[in-house]
């Protein structure tokens, strides 16, 4: 998705959750001072024309293992439990808030970190982002500029979804999703539901 489709939706969920742009825009700078490195023509390639599936870490995944197939795009925390199980993601979407140090071993073994940044992170960026040795992808919530990237999306779920629409992907299938789930505090929740209607955008009614 385009950036100047994907604003007024970032706009909302500013509004939404009382988020600044001005936060979100400084991440964004610090994270291009944090690496130079820009691995989205391996990130395509991995995607284009490809089979993906987009695996959230619902307590349903370790049960779903079965059906993953194609390309496998994990969503932050979601690429720890795959990688105990004997799966290498072949990509990770990470905001860093639930990064294990295994995130380390699978960017060696040669899986993309797409790593993004935004206003409540930063102090996770400056610690994990110079450490990756691996192909890295760096992303915003605001507009993207140089190596920094902006596909479209909000969580780590669906923006791993935005980018397999944006970057050509032939089907995009979904694990360990669970967007009910109301064991989780209400600021997740929120999110949740936000994630349910954008990826509604992109055509998926999850």
């Amino acid at each position: 998705m385009k950036f100047e489709d994907w604003e007024p939706h970032y706009t909302a969920i500013c509004e939404t959750f009382g988020f600044e742009r001005e936060g979100d825009e400084e991440a964004a700078r610090l994270l291009s001072t944090l690496s130079c490195v820009d691995d989205s023509v391996l990130l395509a390639k991995r995607i284009k024309g490809e089979v993906v599936t987009v695996c959230g870490n619902a307590p349903s995944l370790i049960r779903e293992t079965g059906s993953i197939v194609g390309t496998v795009l994990a969503a932050d925390a979601a690429a720890d439990v795959l990688f105990k199980a004997g799966i290498l993601p072949d990509v990770v979407f990470t905001d860093l808030d639930g990064a294990e140090d295994s995130f380390f071993e699978m960017n060696r073994e040669g899986c993309v970190m797409v790593v993004h940044g935004h206003g409540d992170n930063m102090a996770l960026l400056r610690n994990w982002v110079p450490r990756f040795e691996g192909p890295l992808v760096l992303t915003c919530q605001t507009r993207p500029f140089g190596h920094v990237h902006n596909w479209g999306g909000f969580t780590d779920g669906d923006r791993a979804a935005f980018a397999a629409d944006a970057l050509g992907a032939a089907e995009v299938r979904f694990a360990g999703f669970d967007l009910d789930d109301r064991s989780v505090p209400p600021m997740k929740q929120g999110k949740l539901i936000w994630a349910r209607d954008l990826l509604a955008l992109i055509g998926h009614d999850i």
